[in-house]
């Protein structure tokens, strides 16, 4: 049994219209979910496969940090999928510092986030004090490594080129 804890605000989406989203992560993961609104707890159980039981935790901590359900559910589609969470806050020395780290991997009109998820072929949502990527293992640890050079203060031309010499070595070795 799994239990994850996420946002009020986010509960709706979780549950979706008339139970719409809800009812789709119980059926394509093969678990039962109960949600305890009041709380924001999130109860998950499959009681004949552990791994189902934890990716459906992962999905529901997704929505939660702002993904999509459609998105979100991704995380289904293969065994290299993975989602990661980076807290911001562990990064950041004070408020201010978060604020100003959130605002450089969010860019002008949201190019920066955008620009990493079109050269990682990652997901990419910025909420709250996380940063949260779906993506394939090796892809999701390039977005930490970018998230981590803009943090220290690397130009953003510069994360783009590391990210596009990492692109190009993926598909050289294909």
């Amino acid at each position: 049994m799994q239990y994850v804890k996420i946002p009020g605000e986010r509960i709706g989406v979780l549950i979706g219209e008339g139970g719409a989203t809800l009812r789709k992560i119980e059926s394509h993961a093969n678990v039962t979910i109960e949600v305890d609104s009041d709380n924001h707890r999130v109860q998950i159980e499959n009681t004949k496969a552990p791994f189902e039981e934890l990716t459906a935790a992962d999905i529901v901590k997704a929505i939660g940090r702002g993904f999509s359900p459609k998105v979100a559910l991704l995380l289904l589609k293969d065994d290299d999928t993975t989602f990661d969470l980076i807290e911001l806050k562990r990064l950041s020395r004070n408020e201010n510092d978060m604020k100003r780290h959130k605002s450089r991997l969010i860019g002008k009109h949201g190019r920066t986030r955008a620009t990493m998820e079109d050269l990682t072929d990652t997901k990419i949502v910025i909420y709250g004090s996380t940063v949260g990527i779906i993506g394939s293992y090796q892809q999701v640890d390039l977005v930490r490594s970018a998230v981590e050079m803009i943090i220290d203060g690397s130009r953003h031309g510069s994360v783009y080129g590391f990210l596009e010499r990492k692109r190009q070595e993926t598909n050289e070795s294909k």
